[in-house]
């Protein structure tokens, strides 16, 4: 998949239509992009903050450090995610229109990095597997990123490499199940199968 939608995409002009309409209202706006690895949700993501302006916070940032993961996460769906420091630094806020902050976690080196200050009163976007979990409360817009099993391996393939194996045993595996449980897709406001490259 290309790194950024064109504006003009099948697969990318309804979410922009709505994101930009919640821009254009003023005030805060909270809009979550969920769905499966490889579909391609830190694209669209991306391509909205181009043509949008706005801020993009990554479930990728919210993972919790090793020492504070219980012993079964490997097994249960977003067990691996810090939803309490997600929702204290950035939704909370956000949601009573005050400015967040926080510090984006990288699991590769288990540090924290700089910290990343997030405007009151405008658009901001997240993007990530478990952004649509019911802990995380309500947004003004949701959209769900899918796409064929085959296309997702195909593309994982390419992106992982010898990493592939491990999305294939364990994090598919684990975000079908998070999808299952909660009946993800159907309470999305906009689904996406990109499928089609953009």
């Amino acid at each position: 998949m290309t790194e950024l939608y064109p504006a003009g995409h099948p697969a990318f002009a309804p979410v922009l239509r709505a994101a930009r309409a919640l821009a254009e209202e003023g005030g805060t706006a909270l809009v979550a992009i969920d769905g499966r690895c490889g579909a391609g949700k830190t694209a669209l993501a991306a391509a909205l903050a181009r043509e949008l302006g706005c801020a993009v916070v990554h479930m990728d940032d919210y993972y919790l450090p090793f020492a504070r993961r219980d012993p079964a996460w490997q097994s249960t769906p977003a067990a691996n995610m810090d939803f309490a420091r997600l929702r204290a630094e950035v939704l909370d806020p956000l949601r009573v229109g005050q400015a967040g902050v926080y510090r984006p976690y990288n699991c590769h080196n288990d540090t924290f990095g700089q910290a990343v200050p997030l405007p009151a009163g405008a658009l901001t976007i997240l993007e990530g597997s478990y952004s649509h979990h019911p802990d995380l409360g309500d947004y003004d817009l949701r959209v769900f990123v899918t796409c064929p099993p085959a296309v997702q391996a195909l593309r994982l393939r390419a992106r992982e490499g010898a990493a592939w194996s491990g999305f294939q045993a364990r994090w598919i595996p684990l975000e079908e199940g998070y999808l299952r449980k909660w009946d993800i897709p159907a309470r999305a406001d906009l689904v996406l199968d990109t499928a089609e490259e953009p």
